[in-house]
């Protein structure tokens, strides 16, 4: 049987085009069905049936697997056996009905509107680059755009009197409100600290110490920076910060579609998760406080 399985690596390595991470997680996946195939004592992979491949599924969940590690497994012997298949090896297909269980969605950190504001305040303002850490929080939380979208504004990008910032991504451009308490933390960040980090002209709106512009692992320094000095126990990315708004605007009773649309959501199910970080903590309030919950 050992020869079908080299011979499947082989085409898996020729005609796939794998990394090899994921060869190596093909080969671990089989490697752990054969497991499954002795001790049941079913023969060998040609002799395998659906209902075997069912029952697979549910020895990987006694056995506590995650369900996106039985997800993989599952692709993975499709993937086997649509080969064998397809080369006349076996005369059908016993994985083309079988069903994986849905992968958990990991929800992400997020900061409390406390922990919010103690990073905001955290900066240095007696410093150029103060004003420029609280600018770049401030209107990180305001907006919920992207980090990628953060580095990559212009001066041009910005208009603090009406309240708005235009930023793009992929291509794509969308123009999202800005705050009061953020406008006023980029206009003193480009009146008194900007001036003072650039020395030539720079279209950028957040430069570094050098007058350039910023990079995404130059933020986020400056967010690691601020969350370890003020002994935030979470795991904190720039990311973090569009999370939080995400979630604080629906928590404060925002519409899904506006959420969506000023994160830059493709699909209004990607920010779905934030509803249902807020429908969890609402559930969790109840039965912790409701006397007959």
């Amino acid at each position: 049987m050992s020869g079908y399985i080299s011979e499947f690596e082989v085409y898996l390595t020729e005609h796939k085009n794998l990394s090899t991470n994921t060869l190596e997680a093909y080969k671990r996946d089989l490697r752990y069905f054969g497991i499954f195939i002795d001790e049941q004592q079913l023969g060998d992979y040609l002799k395998i049936s659906q209902v075997d491949t069912i029952a697979y599924v549910s020895y990987l969940k006694k056995q506590g697997k995650a369900n996106s590690t039985i997800q993989r497994n599952v692709a993975s012997l499709r993937t086997f056996y649509s080969y064998l298949h397809n080369k006349g090896y076996i005369s059908h297909n016993p994985t083309l009905d079988i069903e994986a269980p849905k992968a958990e969605r990991k929800m992400p950190n997020v900061l409390t509107l406390t922990e919010v504001e103690k990073l905001i305040a955290k900066p240095d303002l007696k410093t150029s680059i103060g004003k420029r850490d609280k600018a770049m929080i401030e209107l990180l939380y305001a907006t919920g755009i992207r980090v990628s979208e953060l580095v990559s504004l212009n001066l041009s990008d910005i208009n603090t009197n009406m309240g708005y910032i235009r930023c793009k991504n992929n291509g794509k451009s969308r123009v999202v409100p800005l705050g009061s308490l953020a406008s006023k933390a980029v206009e003193v960040y480009i009146r008194d600290g900007r001036n003072k980090l650039v020395t030539e002209d720079e279209e950028a709106l957040f430069v570094n110490y050098y007058g350039k512009r910023i990079t995404r692992q130059g933020f986020w320094k400056v967010v690691k920076r601020y969350t370890e000095a003020l002994d935030i126990r979470k795991s904190i990315t720039p990311h973090t910060l569009r999370h939080s708004f995400a979630l604080h605007l629906i928590q404060n009773g925002a519409d899904l579609k506006s959420v969506q649309e000023m994160l830059g959501h493709s699909d209004v199910s990607t920010t779905q998760i934030y509803l249902e970080m807020s429908n969890s903590k609402i559930r969790n309030v109840y039965e912790k406080t409701h006397p007959r919950a």
